[in-house]
């Protein structure tokens, strides 16, 4: 990812709805779906700033890896220990047949071989582990956003399946979210593209129009893997060796 990413991650990801309310959907995902055992081994790749670790710590004892140094130090501090800076797809030095939940959270979209990704993550699980898989969703949202996040591709749910299936897993509870505020998602894509003024800037809207929009997304907390979701900008799903 370019710099301004994770600056604007380690500035923001404590304030803005979309991090503040999607790790609370998460939370609830995998307390409803993850099975997880008490005090789970869980491991969070490619952990950025390392936002999503005390929400993960909820479940179990974590580890993480970020190969960013700078975001890597800012994780290691609030994790109060080491990060490690192993790479995708290979994962060297990082323990097989160990944890019992991976976390790749807005991370597969990065890697040029998502398949051999997946695969080496499923030689980190121990016996009945899960992978908890986020991505982005539609191709056809691709933006300026994308490019500074150095994506190689957005999803579709067929798509996802099929890597996942390419990599000996199959998928549970696969569908949208970040679907109720889809419609302006998309609205906003498009109409950057026609008037030329695509921006990657995702810093914070307005305080008040900030908290409408977290309270709009927390919203799914109770909806996402219960219930059809419409389409959204994201896909979760929970994967496990087939």
């Amino acid at each position: 990812m370019d710099r301004i990413v994770y600056d604007r991650m380690a500035a923001h990801d404590s304030t803005h709805w979309w991090y503040r309310a999607r790790r609370d959907i998460l939370a609830d995902y995998l307390r409803r779906f993850g099975d997880l055992p008490a005090q789970a081994r869980i491991l969070e790749i490619g952990c950025g700033t390392g936002h999503n670790l005390p929400m993960l710590a909820q479940f179990g004892h974590v580890d993480a890896i970020e190969i960013d140094p700078a975001a890597r130090a800012i994780a290691a501090e609030r994790l109060g220990r080491p990060i490690g800076d192993a790479p995708l797809p290979a994962l060297p030095g990082v323990p097989r047949r160990a944890y019992d939940l991976v976390a790749v959270l807005d991370v597969v979209e990065h890697i040029e071989d998502d398949v051999a990704a997946l695969a080496a993550m499923a030689t980190c699980l121990a016996p009945g582990g899960k992978i908890l898989i986020a991505v982005p969703a539609h191709q056809w949202l691709w933006s300026a956003h994308d490019v500074v996040n150095h994506h190689h591709r957005r999803y579709s749910k067929k798509t996802l399946r099929a890597a996942i299936a390419a990599a000996g897993l199959k998928p549970e509870k696969l569908g949208y979210f970040n679907s109720l505020l889809f419609p302006l998602a998309a609205g906003a894509r498009l109409a950057g593209r026609l008037t030329g003024r695509d921006d990657s800037d995702d810093s914070p809207p307005p305080p008040a129009v900030n908290k409408l929009f977290e309270s709009i997304f927390r919203l799914e907390r109770h909806m996402v893997g219960r219930v059809p979701m419409g389409p959204g900008v994201s896909i979760v799903t929970l994967a496990k060796p087939a």
